[in-house]
């Protein structure tokens, strides 16, 4: 149970302000976490979640608002030396982990850049001090394997051990006082049983005296973990709340803005009504489960779910980038079985995927925009193994002009265009060839406002003329506007179907956050 001291909290934020341009992403909020105590964060995308944890870690320098540790006003930002001095420590979504390190060295690599003088590393005494701290919290972590060849439960404690190794306990004296652990989506990609691991490690954390604040999307890990609840909505405080003592459906009005409305039948109407010429049959992977559903001609098919619910990985499945265990998909007459699904065959059957990250999984940043358009369909333009530069750039500039990409001269690097268009580079790039089933990942992602909706009317267009798309997205309001349907996912399986009228942003809001109570209340 939390440590409760009215006189002087752990941490506590009052009155944080931080704004960008004209928009404030956080607005006079307050927050208390007590010694002891499991304290969750709540609130929509874009409620100023993110932007708080990046002020308390020194990112972002606040624009009003002050911190107090164990009583004590602290300036703000913090700078790294004295997020250790105060034993603030993160673990974020990523984990930031480097899989081709040992577990000892990534264990050890939060220290490096604060290290003085040139002392060596006593490797065979840092590996027995490791031991003893993953002993102290039940941890069966070999400090001299490769993180690449341990499990993504492992990986997650791993980065908590490495954090809260020096948060201190309730009899220590030092400057530092007790420690915070902030986890922002920890679990986001981990079945329950593993998270429930973590919620095990977590205990011992707050049972040693130390605080932790708890990030996430999930009501049904908050209600169950922690102590108290704090919801921020459009940058302000909504409320602070005693978990117990509150509904989930209470914390989902406060989420939302308010009270939850009956769930609503989509009437037959206003489903669409296509040939059916696109079928996926109970696709399974690590984090989906017997998956099926269809697309039908002339329609955006999309798919969301809370962060980690596994609609991400339906795109890259399919197209053989991520590990499918079973699955089936048609295409017209033809069948593919998904899990021995490679991109090559992927591409030779007909689809082609967009991925989320542009610059990583999507394109060669070092190369020209016409280089980069032509990958997939090279063939077309070269003879005998050989490329005309004055062919491609010709070949290219169809393509991107066509696509009002700008500017339209394919010589120049990709890395130079904007988000938008490089996002339209590379919708030429898989366009011309012809897919039958396009596959697209937060298609504006990085994108401006302007660029969104051109971006928008193509994908509607490509719809138009035959191509069937499915659009996975964590943005309810992109989905809203260029889909047909919205399949949501909850913990690997499509749960509900959103179309009609009820396709808003706030009918999918609403839905997703449904179908999180409704499991909820069944545990």
């Amino acid at each position: 149970m939390p440590v409760r001291d009215d006189a002087a909290a752990l941490v506590e934020l009052r009155g944080l302000s931080k704004r960008f341009g004209a928009n404030w992403a956080l607005d006079g909020v307050d927050l208390r976490i007590d010694a002891g105590e499991i304290h969750g964060l709540l609130g929509q995308n874009g409620s100023g979640k993110s932007t708080l944890i990046k002020v308390l870690a020194g990112y972002h320098a606040p624009d009003a608002g002050e911190l107090r540790l164990n009583g004590r006003v602290v300036s703000l930002p913090l700078s790294a030396r004295q997020l250790k001095q105060h034993r603030i420590r993160f673990v974020h979504q990523d984990l930031a982990l480097i899989p081709s390190l040992t577990v000892l060295e990534n264990f050890l690599s939060g220290d490096f850049g604060l290290r003085r003088g040139l002392a060596p590393l006593r490797w065979r005494r840092e590996s027995a001090a490791a031991r003893e701290v993953f002993a102290t919290y039940g941890l069966d972590l070999d400090p001299n394997v490769l993180v690449r060849d341990i499990s993504r439960l492992a990986r997650a404690q791993l980065a908590i051990a490495r954090a809260v190794r020096d948060l201190g306990t309730a009899d220590d004296d030092g400057d530092g006082g007790l420690g915070l652990l902030v986890l922002d989506e920890p679990t986001a990609f981990l079945p329950r049983d593993e998270a429930d691991n973590l919620f095990r490690l977590m205990r011992a954390v707050t049972d040693r005296g130390a605080g932790v604040l708890f990030v996430s999307h999930d009501l049904e890990e908050t209600v169950d973990i922690t102590d108290r609840v704090t919801v921020i909505r459009d940058g302000k405080l909504v409320g602070t709340v005693a978990t117990q003592q509150t509904t989930t459906n209470d914390l989902i009005s406060m989420i939302i803005g308010h009270t939850l409305a009956p769930r609503a039948t989509v009437p037959e109407s206003a489903r669409p009504t296509g040939d059916t010429d696109v079928r996926v049959s109970s696709l399974s992977g690590p984090l989906v489960r017997e998956a099926s559903f269809e697309i039908r001609h002339g329609e955006v098919l999309g798919i969301t779910g809370l962060i980690g619910s596994g609609f991400e990985q339906i795109p890259y499945m399919l197209f053989g980038a991520r590990h499918a265990t079973a699955g089936e998909l048609g295409i017209g007459p033809d069948r593919f079985a998904i899990a021995p699904m490679t991109p090559r065959r992927a591409m030779d059957a007909g689809l082609a995927l967009i991925p989320n990250d542009r610059a990583v999984e999507g394109s060669a940043p070092s190369l020209t925009i016409g280089e980069n358009v032509a990958l997939p369909t090279i063939d077309r333009i070269s003879q005998w193994g050989r490329i005309s530069e004055s062919r491609l750039t010709e070949y290219a500039a169809s393509l991107t002009q066509e696509l009002d990409v700008r500017p339209s001269d394919p010589r120049l690097p990709y890395a130079a265009l904007s988000g938008g268009n490089q996002q339209k580079v590379l919708l030429a790039k898989w366009l011309a060839t012809n897919p039958r089933l396009l596959l697209i990942s937060e298609p504006t992602q990085g994108v401006d406002v302007g660029a969104r909706e051109q971006i928008f009317r193509l994908i509607r267009g490509v719809a138009a003329q035959g191509c069937r798309v499915l659009c996975a997205s964590s943005d309810l309001d992109q989905l809203a506007q260029v889909c047909t349907r919205v399949l949501v996912f909850r913990r690997g399986r499509i749960t509900d179907e959103v179309s009609g009228g009820s396709l808003t942003k706030h009918g999918l809001t609403e839905v997703l956050f449904r179908s999180d109570a409704a499991v909820a209340q069944q545990s």
